[in-house]
């Protein structure tokens, strides 16, 4: 073992380090915060060119979290995990060093750039963990997101309040070295990759595409949403869409494989997740709002952003207990109803706030509620996700559906808007929401959490093994052992091969990495099975379903990917071949 380069994972030293990183990547993003009514005298720009500086960090990490996420299993995740952190530095000092518009604007889309820390550190707990403390790692990790927003809230309105603005920039730079140095010296590199060629083109497609749906979205209320700009941004976003998913289809190691996300475990999942997003975040909007509008109005409590900061962070240390529990109940009843019962206690959480909201405990209740809800839903999103994509592909899974998390609170964030701008009485001159407002919202917001409920109630959940199918060997009463042998067409076993195991609903039951003579051992579930055969780099697949209780199965992997060898004419009694791509 060196200290650059780990030989193999320390569960007791992995988890912290990776959540500690989605913490600072979490904090990158409240930073700004307690800057954001001071930035026009700051910058000496107006209010509408200084939103840039917000805007632009959304912008950048939905374009950055599809790409580093594939980038990472064809290259390595902790090498992408390492580059980064390293832009989040870079982003946090050309932010400190500025003093005008276009400099922050620089520092902040580079900080953006970081998005994929998160879902790069869920895959590389996939690749070291051991299973039993996978779910547990996974929620932790997931969850850092929020808690990062949470408890960061405080610290960076203080520094703010008593300190030069550019200290909250070098804090987090330095924050980020920290992590970066963390993860070079206790985080190992995973063998598991998917290897093949980079595709550009369709990395620029997703970006053109995301870049105008999240620009029309995060600019239609300046703009007008029926404007021209608008209009077209959100036309472009579809067309650019249909054009790039037509040509994903067509690529034989595409950035994104559309037809694992048509699995109706993932599809639904990211649905759900999106859904989730838009609830979560009416949260963010609403109590802070609430917190620091003036005692004039009658209904706001007129406390200063550190206050907000201070009454909003035990959402962020309850949704950290909530991790454990999150995949105690996903390792009992499945993550499918754990992420059901964290968006019912989102609704409730919601609930909590359109009936108490005249006193500061009556905050400090519903955001521990919702944190909880949050705490638990996301805890269970990566382990439905993992469930059904191989674990080359872990990645770029996870990053996906980071993503649609991220664009169902700028969705969110829009709606809110929509509504307060809508419903307001003026005061002192100025036009302030309403409590009704308010109370919509946070309505929509419970409303959007029962959607969530209503559509992973939908994704598949566990079942019962089917009957055996007679095949003249023992039965095995709760699964059984599959071992075999794994050999190049000329013989010899490639270097590295992965074997994975699905399901009947293409749900990943077992993966293991063949030995040094290609021999490999799964213990798996009873019933139909498909079996998945990848060597790196080069990717070369080899796919058998097989019926009933065969407890052996040798595999010859193709020798030119680009074209696979066609099903045999006369497969074995009990076994049907297939070609998945």
């Amino acid at each position: 073992m060196t200290p650059l380069q780990p030989d193999r994972a320390r569960p007791g030293a992995l988890v912290p380090v990776l959540a500690f990183s989605g913490i600072v990547v979490a904090l990158m993003q409240t930073v700004i915060i307690p800057l954001v009514p001071r930035l026009p005298a700051l910058l000496g720009a107006s209010s509408a060119d200084t939103a840039w500086v917000v805007t632009a960090t959304l912008l950048a990490a939905a374009v950055a979290t599809p790409t580093v996420g594939r980038l990472g299993d064809m290259y390595g995740k902790r090498r992408m995990l390492l580059l980064s952190l390293v832009v989040l530095v870079a982003g946090s000092v050309v932010a400190a060093l500025s003093d005008s518009l276009v400099p922050a604007i620089i520092g902040r889309a580079l900080q953006g750039l970081a998005a994929g820390v998160i879902p790069l550190g869920i895959s590389i707990m996939r690749d070291e963990l051991p299973a039993e403390r996978l779910g547990s790692a996974t929620a932790m990790m997931s969850a850092s997101l929020g808690v990062g927003g949470a408890l960061g809230l405080p610290a960076a309105a203080f520094l703010a309040e008593e300190t030069d603005w550019h200290v909250l920039f070098w804090v987090s730079g330095g924050l980020g070295l920290v992590a970066a140095g963390l993860v070079l010296t206790l985080v190992p590199e995973s063998s598991v990759r998917s290897g093949g060629r980079f595709d550009g083109l369709g990395a620029l497609g997703i970006s053109v595409a995301l870049l105008c749906l999240l620009l029309g979205i995060s600019k239609g209320a300046d703009w007008g949403w029926a404007s021209g700009s608008t209009l077209g941004l959100f036309a472009g976003a579809v067309v650019v869409l249909g054009v790039w998913g037509w040509y994903e289809l067509r690529r034989p190691q595409p950035l994104v494989d559309l037809r694992t996300l048509a699995r109706r475990q993932v599809l639904l999942t990211n649905i759900a997740s999106a859904v989730y997003g838009f609830a979560m975040f009416a949260m963010s909007l609403v109590l802070p709002q609430l917190l620091q509008l003036p005692e004039a109005t009658g209904f706001g409590l007129g406390q200063s952003m550190l206050a907000v900061g201070l009454v909003m962070a035990p959402s962020g240390l309850v949704m950290m207990a909530m991790a454990p529990v999150s995949a105690r109940i996903s390792r009992v009843s499945g993550p499918k109803t754990t992420l059901m019962l964290g968006a019912l206690v989102v609704a409730v959480g919601y609930g909590v706030s359109i009936l108490l909201m005249s006193q500061i405990w009556h905050f400090v209740l519903a955001s521990s509620v919702i944190g909880a809800g949050i705490g638990l839903g996301y805890g269970a999103m990566p382990a439905l996700v993992m469930g059904a994509v191989p674990r080359s592909e872990t990645a770029a899974a996870n990053s996906l559906n980071t993503l649609m998390r991220s664009i169902g609170t700028s969705v969110s964030s829009a709606v809110a808007g929509v509504v307060l701008a809508h419903m307001t009485v003026e005061i002192g001159g100025v036009a302030l929401p309403t409590q009704d407002g308010f109370r919509v919202v946070l309505a929509v917001g419970a409303g959007a959490a029962l959607v969530a409920v209503l559509v992973a109630a939908f994704i598949p959940g566990r079942r019962p093994a089917p009957a055996p199918v007679p095949t003249g060997e023992p039965p095995v009463p709760d699964g059984r052992t599959v071992t075999g042998r794994v050999d190049g067409v000329a013989g010899p076993v490639p270097a590295l091969v992965t074997v994975t195991a699905h399901d009947a609903d293409g749900a990943v039951v077992g993966t293991v990495r063949t030995d040094a003579d290609g021999r490999y051992r799964l213990d798996v579930p009873a019933g139909p099975l498909t079996l998945v055969a990848v060597e790196h780099p080069a990717v070369h697949e080899a796919v058998t379903v097989r019926a009933g209780l065969a407890q052996r199965h040798d595999i010859t992997l193709p020798p030119d990917t680009s074209a696979p060898p066609e099903p045999d004419p006369e497969p074995l009694a009990g076994a049907v071949g297939v070609e998945l791509r």
